[in-house]
């Protein structure tokens, strides 16, 4: 008959599972360690929360207590903006930082969500307040818009998540840009038609098919003079310096240009590359 120690089958069985906890410690911080691109990112998220903060904390709440200070409400607008400004510089430095180094295996879907949070659901609150406080707006119709443009960075991201495309170019107007440019429009107090326009226009850009190039090397570096350059016209506007509101108009109307014509160019390629293409294929098929 055969004795078996229970000292040594019960120091046996603690030595296998602190084996096991050993190499799921050593596992687990690996797949969930923050890397210097994904704390770009969360900054992203941080800047959105917060430009929803200053947007409802300094426009919309005076506006339903019947506080005229209108003052505070231009300021609150122009920390709101800049805050999403530097949302996009966060977007800009995470990619770019994760090319250099590394990323985690969260860092696509971080990015995705902090991009929701920035470029979706902040500028779509902007226009909803726009549309609660504007003297010529429709609320409810402002509303529609705001939800226009929310799905429609829901579905760019989405289908930025599962589409391949070619190297150096997104399918769609950029979010970081189609939410500066949805601000910009509300920023120049349009008539409220052309202003619901521009912005439902915006929103199919972001969802439609044009080819628009990254942001990468001197293209990089325009962009993140630009954001610096609406930075300093916000402020010029929220301090009321002299030729502020000229200064933030024409900033605001350059970007709308800006969301206009790269469409048309990557079009009027497209179409040019279509026919260089049949071109080809006539000569190739001649004898």
């Amino acid at each position: 008959m055969t004795v078996t120690d229970p000292e040594a089958q019960a120091g046996w069985v603690p030595e296998a599972v602190d084996t096991v906890v050993d190499d799921a410690d050593e596992e687990m911080p690996l797949s969930l360690r923050l890397s210097i691109a994904d704390t770009l990112t969360l900054g992203n998220a941080t800047c959105g929360f917060m430009a929803v903060y200053f947007t409802t904390t300094g426009i919309l709440i005076p506006h339903l207590t019947g506080s005229d200070q209108s003052g505070m409400a231009r300021h609150s607008a122009a920390t709101a903006v800049i805050l999403m400004l530097c949302a996009a510089v966060f977007d800009l430095f995470d990619g770019l930082v994760a090319r250099k180094l590394r990323s985690s295996p969260m860092g696509a879907e971080l990015d995705n969500l902090s991009d929701l949070i920035s470029f979706g659901l902040a500028p779509a609150y902007f226009v909803l307040v726009y549309g609660m406080v504007a003297d010529d707006a429709h609320q409810r119709v402002a509303a529609v818009g705001a939800i226009v443009v929310l799905l429609a960075v829901v579905l760019r991201l989405a289908r930025f998540s599962c589409v391949t495309l070619r190297d150096g170019v997104f399918q769609g107007m950029p979010s970081p840009f189609g939410a500066l440019t949805v601000v910009s429009i509300v920023l120049l107090e349009l008539p409220f038609e052309a202003t619901l326009l521009a912005i439902i226009g915006t929103a199919w850009l972001m969802v439609s098919r044009v080819e628009y190039p990254k942001p990468r090397g001197l293209l990089a570096v325009a962009m993140l003079a630009w954001i610096v350059s609406a930075m300093g016209l916000l402020a010029a506007w929220a301090f009321d310096a002299p030729g502020g509101q000229l200064l933030l108009q024409t900033g605001c109307a350059l970007q709308l240009v800006l969301g206009a014509v790269i469409p048309l160019f990557a079009t009027a390629r497209r179409v040019n590359n279509f026919r260089d293409n049949r071109r080809e294929a006539r000569a190739a098929q001649l004898p």
